[in-house]
């Protein structure tokens, strides 16, 4: 039979990552390009009519007339008189803006004025949003960069051999380390040969030097597998999946046998690399022969 294949969890490549989150730091800088043209647009516009919009497009941000271009009646409208009408030193005019007609100098341009309060709010709502969408961004890839020591997703010191097996055999139930999210059972030597033919290389080392190390999710829907001590076996209390001592499928919905951690074994230390899980033996492998011991759980 082929070997299992290895499906990293942790221990991904720094390449990995980054084609994790170059996609998306663009998407975080379109949608800060998107928000800061949206905010401008509505600056730029303000509360402007449609005729004063249109004059500014056309390039004329205010018609100017002098006192003879207006007739009798508007004269008489706005009870205006020539001499009221010049102002000292220079010819009358007549501004529209914003769809309101002035008399006089042409008023400052509330561009102009409001300019640099303008740029100041511009540039904190810009400031705002970069720092925003920046956090989230290495949030993110904080979350996904993997755990390349201690801990989860990493490599976990369970500590001495002798003395795993040894609280194995006394208690009669596997030595579980909440660290790694593993159970560490015994593997008879008697069933590697059976074993070299199923499994993957690299957990092959640590069934040599006696142990397995089982994850500890249930490979069907995933639950926490706990161990039944009257049958000796895993027994998922979700849907009723059953695993041997050694992790393989005994009955139940699951696919395939317990998932499992490679582990070395140097000295008498045991250090299990959760960085890479290896998936469990096809439904129907057998190399150890246990039977359950005694009543289920489940």
């Amino acid at each position: 039979m082929q070997a299992m294949t290895l499906l990293p969890i942790g221990a991904m490549k720094a390449g990995t990552v980054l084609l994790i989150a170059i996609p998306i730091i663009i998407v975080l800088a379109v949608a800060l390009v998107v928000a800061t043209t949206v905010s401008r647009g509505r600056q730029s516009t303000g509360s402007l009519t449609r005729e004063a919009r249109k004059a500014d497009q056309s390039g004329s941000g205010a018609a100017v007339a002098t006192t003879a271009e207006l007739d009798d009646e508007a004269r008489a409208r706005f009870g205006a008189t020539k001499q009221a009408l010049e102002p000292a030193g220079g010819k009358p005019v007549v501004s529209a803006a914003g769809g309101l007609i002035r008399f006089g100098e042409a008023p400052a341009d509330p561009e102009t004025v409001g300019v640099n309060r303008r740029q100041f709010f511009n540039r904190s709502i810009v400031a705002a949003q970069s720092l925003v969408l920046g956090s989230f961004g290495l949030a993110i890839i904080g979350f996904l960069w993997p755990s390349l020591s201690g801990g989860f997703g990493g490599k976990v010191n369970a500590g001495s051999l002798k003395d795993i097996l040894s609280q194995i055999a006394d208690k009669k139930q596997p030595f579980y380390v909440p660290e790694a999210r593993a159970y560490i059972n015994p593997y008879p030597a008697f069933a590697l040969p059976a074993a070299k033919k199923v499994y993957a290389a690299s957990v092959l080392p640590e069934m040599e030097a006696g142990i397995v190390v089982l994850y500890q999710k249930c490979v069907h829907l995933g639950c926490r597998v706990p161990w039944c001590q009257t049958s000796q076996w895993f027994e998922c209390p979700c849907h009723g999946s059953k695993y041997s001592r050694v992790g393989e499928k005994k009955g139940g919905p699951a696919p395939r046998g317990l998932d499992r951690f490679p582990a070395e074994v140097s000295g008498d230390q045991v250090t299990i690399n959760t960085g890479i899980v290896v998936t469990g033996p096809p439904i129907g492998t057998n190399t150890t022969g246990q039977e359950a011991e005694g009543p289920h759980c489940v």
